[in-house]
């Protein structure tokens, strides 16, 4: 395999930083869920944890180097996720938090990021937008912007979850992955074509939020001027090159999927698994249910990457009549 930006020896270190209460999550098969959808579903589930999504197995490398390093202050940008995971981790190291986020991100992304004792701005804008302003600020304070996927922090520590899945690899045959910025992606993709090049990596992103998965599937940087998806953890605009980069070396494939499908993978969620999913968390449901041919009798993982809903929205989106 050609080089991604990524190193298997950095990524097994990680570990040894990341709180433990992140790490080792469930992967379990979940047979409830397969006779609707035609094949053996696994579920990695990685919200069980302080921050529900797996952003802080990033962000505690990354707070753990500026701890180290005796830096006082950090900002990032972020749809509620990583600007929890950074408040949980920073916190616990000493470190002054600033997150920039939309001012229309879910709510209760916003109050836990509040609670967690970090420094919140909002903008009126989109996510692209609260980047731009994280960048403004770090330039002006001079302290460290986290910039999720293109900080390789963010994306090694997503990759501890592929160490975890290619120990059980022999048990099933394609993994399937949110695609937002693509740190999870890169991640997992990196260390699964690694250690387990036998898997299938596909990547997973709304229609309505697509320039990641036309930038791959054209070898290029596709951005779009607006994004229009209940999926707020994966709806950016302006994919990065150098991860890209990363994940053109690592994915097999990259699909988009409806939001009724989006929908309907959280009802069976609830239904068929008693999880509470954010929209993100259920693309690799969506992505079975619009080709149940493809996966057809195969054993497949989806990643449940995050919890974090607005419940008003949930109960809205969940008790909707499914697609026909």
């Amino acid at each position: 395999m050609q080089e991604t930006r990524l190193d298997t020896a950095r990524i097994r270190a990680a570990r040894q930083v990341i709180d433990p209460i992140f790490l080792d999550t469930p992967l379990y098969r979940c047979e409830a869920l397969e006779p609707a959808l035609g094949c053996m579903v696994s579920i990695k589930l990685e919200t069980a944890n302080p921050v529900r999504s797996f952003k802080a197995r990033g962000t505690e490398v990354v707070a753990g180097l500026l701890a180290g390093s005796g830096s006082p202050a950090v900002v990032c940008a972020s749809a509620g996720n990583l600007g929890q995971a950074l408040a949980w981790s920073g916190r616990g190291r000493g470190l002054d938090v600033t997150v920039v986020a939309s001012r229309f991100a879910t709510v209760a992304k916003l109050d836990r990021i509040r609670a967690l004792d970090a420094r919140l701005e909002l903008v009126d804008g989109d996510h692209e937008l609260a980047r731009e302003r994280a960048a403004d600020i770090a330039r002006r304070d001079g302290i460290r912007l986290v910039e999720d996927s293109l900080d390789i922090e963010t994306c090694e520590g997503a990759a501890t979850i592929g160490l975890e899945l290619a120990a059980a690899a022999a048990s099933f045959d394609a993994v399937l992955i949110a695609l937002g910025g693509g740190a999870l992606a890169t991640g997992v993709g990196h260390v699964l074509k690694a250690c387990a090049p036998g898997v299938e990596v596909i990547c997973v992103q709304p229609l309505g939020a697509p320039a990641m998965t036309r930038s791959w599937r054209g070898r290029r940087v596709v951005t779009t001027d607006s994004t229009d998806t209940i999926a707020d953890g994966v709806a950016g605009r302006r994919p990065i090159a150098a991860v890209l980069d990363d994940l053109l070396l690592v994915a097999d494939d990259a699909v988009l999927v409806r939001e009724a499908s989006i929908t309907a993978g959280m009802r069976m969620l609830l239904q068929h698994a008693g999880l509470v999913v954010e929209p993100s968390a259920a693309l690799g449901i969506a992505a079975i249910l619009e080709d149940r041919e493809r996966f057809a009798g195969r054993h497949v993982v989806t990643i449940v990457c995050g919890s974090n809903v607005d419940m008003d929205a949930y109960h809205r989106w969940v008790g909707a009549a499914p697609p026909p």
